[in-house]
């Protein structure tokens, strides 16, 4: 193949895809996107999204406008799990900061967003956007991918042809790339089917602002309190049900009636989904990559759908900046998968076990009407629920100090971005002192030797003491009660940090190897 016109092209852009080509092009990427839609699907899918994620638009710029799309926390914000008659038995109050520096939990609609997003992604000086029009083939060769593309608006037209050095798949749960590529599905072991609707509420409506998992042996069901006005349940389908009846509209008017009265609200959407619970076997085919739904399916208990996809792209993101401006050797990419599919695969697995749990709790109130012993509650799933324990897992392996990795450390964590006041009297979130890249936090002295100097210099490394800062709002991360320095990534994640027997000067040494850097020429 020749050269290739593009670093890096993406197929798809829904959210995770126009996420994608914004961070890539932020990075100073040349990009192109492939879309078959015209315009952004019309109606909610995705409805929450993870502080951390607010915060990686944080270091491009946007996250002030992103934030402006989402709800803030309303009094009585919360989530859980209730019985049959909606009784609240447990869970855990949304907060309106965390840290992220932002609300851990947002809800959005996705027309909206989506529409934020795409118009960003297409305006981008870095990004060509082929719109209306459909990859139809590839090529992957030793430096670069050929791709066949035809225009659906005009299928008359000759096919063309684009060239990148990389591809990135954000094609969907039914990712034609991924099935081009021979790729199989993980399955995860969750597959029921679910009745999802999705309304606009009125003025005298009876809804609350919980997120709750209804634990009803007669019809397990979700209610999710989505931003205003919009409201949205999920309703498990019993063995005897079909897609067709489910989807009568008096039916689903039944389903709704315990919960307000007709007339309060207006069917915005209604259909019925299979969950799925899988990840990809493998996400990377040479130069071609997998993310977001063509990566992983998970049942949507924990609202990380399309969240994960976003985490896939982050995690790519600044990777696929060093390998292309020809910092680090190619096989730095490698750890895309390594990173991605542990961490997607634990969040997976825990929106199964919130699944179990529910059909747990359920079966424990069924055994309570037939007056006999209920079923004891396995261990795995006691830390399931929405403020039980568990939190979000780490990264266990991959561009880390990997002596440092553990369940209960620092390393492989998101770093803790609090609100901070500097010298100067400037009120601002950490982040924004530690650029877009990595960076050195420390407290006291920070001594580099030579070569450290140089690689500060060729990843340009933000130095930063907090020493001199106050925090104003959170608090600074917990590795600083341990540790003197702590090295983060571009994507906040700590790399590593200084202990008795690890300075600053190993770290950055170790940091170079595992980045695989290429020598200065």
């Amino acid at each position: 193949m020749t050269n290739p016109q593009y670093d890096v092209a993406i197929i798809g852009l829904g959210p995770v895809g126009a996420t994608a080509a914004i961070l890539f092009a932020e990075a100073g990427l040349n990009v192109v996107v492939i879309e078959r839609d015209m315009e952004v699907y019309k109606l909610p899918r995705a409805v929450n999204l993870d502080g951390e994620i607010v915060r990686a638009f944080q270091s491009i710029g946007r996250a002030d406008e992103v934030d402006a799309l989402l709800q803030t926390v309303r009094p009585g914000d919360r989530g859980g799990f209730a019985n049959s008659k909606r009784e609240w038995m447990f869970g855990t109050n949304f907060k309106d900061f965390g840290s992220n520096g932002w609300q851990p939990n947002n809800m959005f609609d996705q027309p909206e967003l989506e529409s934020y997003l795409r118009k960003n992604a297409e305006e981008h000086p870095n990004v060509t956007a082929f719109i209306g029009m459909e990859a139809c083939s590839f090529q992957d060769g030793t430096t670069a991918v050929d791709i066949l593309v035809k225009n659906m608006q005009q299928p008359q037209e000759d096919h063309f042809r684009v060239r990148a050095r990389y591809l990135l798949a954000c094609d969907g749960a039914a990712s034609p790339t991924r099935k081009a590529l021979g790729i199989e599905w993980h399955d995860l072991g969750y597959d029921h089917e679910w009745l999802v609707v999705d309304v606009t509420t009125f003025p005298g409506h009876t809804l609350t602002n919980d997120t709750v998992q209804v634990c009803d042996p007669d019809r397990i069901s979700t209610y999710v309190a989505t931003k205003d006005p919009y409201r949205r349940w999920e309703f498990k389908l019993l063995p005897h049900e079909t897609r067709e009846e489910m989807l009568d509209p008096e039916r689903i008017k039944t389903l709704i009636d315990p919960w307000t009265p007709r007339g309060t609200y207006e069917i915005r959407r209604a259909a019925v989904y299979q969950f799925h619970a899988a990840t990809a076997g493998k996400w990377r085919a040479g130069n071609v990559f997998l993310a977001g739904d063509a990566a992983h399916q998970t049942p949507p208990f924990l609202g990380q759908g399309m969240n994960a996809g976003m985490r896939d792209v982050i995690n790519f993101a600044w990777k696929l900046a060093l390998v292309c401006q020809g910092v680090a050797e190619d096989k730095l990419l490698d750890s895309y998968e390594t990173e991605r599919t542990a961490h997607a695969t634990d969040l997976v697995e825990w929106a199964v076990a919130i699944g179990h749990l529910m059909e747990h709790q359920a079966a424990i109130e069924l055994a309570q009407r037939q007056g006999k012993a209920p079923p004891k509650t396995p261990a795995s799933l006691k830390s399931s629920g929405y403020g039980q324990g568990r939190e979000s897992p780490p990264i266990r392996a991959g561009v880390l100090q990997r002596d440092q990795i553990s369940d209960k450390g620092s390393t492989g964590y998101l770093f803790s971005q609090p609100i901070v006041t500097t010298r100067e009297g400037q009120i601002c979130k950490l982040d924004a002192l530690l650029g877009s890249g990595f960076a050195l936090v420390y407290r006291g002295d920070l001594s580099l030797n030579d070569h450290s100097v140089e690689i500060v210099s060729r990843l340009n490394i933000k130095r930063l003491n907090i020493e001199k800062l106050n925090e104003q709002r959170g608090h600074f991360d917990n590795v600083f009660r341990t540790s003197r320095c702590a090295l983060i990534r571009p994507d906040r994640i700590v790399y590593g940090h200084t202990t008795d027997t690890v300075d600053e000067n190993m770290l950055l040494a170790d940091l170079e190897k595992q980045l695989a850097l290429l020598p200065l020429t």
